[in-house]
């Protein structure tokens, strides 16, 4: 966590992929069709305490959240539901600070916090890579 800290002193977002070298942020996979995850993604996102969603557009599998942090600073989050194969999906997040500073490694948890939540909730279905 302290490397992120530091990486956070810099960066002002975060986000996941296939190739990434942090297993934190490696994309998740559910063995479910891209419809059904966009179901499952969507109404777990809106449950969650603290984020707000904005907009949510199905065709190309993306929700657009926010959340503000303690210190008032707003956080833009992009989470992606994308088709693997017709029962397998993935989900990543991107998760950006709005101003200058860095993040001190917030959006790193942002990210950890929706992946906890989707995993725990779509426990039955994830694939572990």
């Amino acid at each position: 966590m302290l490397k992120r800290t530091l990486i956070g002193l810099l960066r002002s977002h975060e986000q996941t992929g296939d190739r990434a070298k942090d297993p934190v942020l490696k994309s998740h996979f559910y063995k479910l069709s891209k419809e059904k995850a966009w179901e499952e993604v969507v109404s777990t996102l809106k449950k969650m305490q603290g984020y707000k969603v904005l907009h949510e557009v199905q065709s190309v599998g993306e929700i657009v959240l926010e959340k503000r942090t303690m210190t008032g600073r707003t956080m833009d989050i992009t989470v992606s539901v994308i088709s693997v194969n017709p029962v397998t999906s993935a989900v990543d997040i991107y998760s950006a600070s709005r101003g200058s500073l860095g993040d001190l490694g917030s959006n790193y948890r942002v990210i950890i916090d929706i992946y906890r939540t989707l995993d725990k909730k779509l426990a039955a279905f994830k694939v572990n890579s």
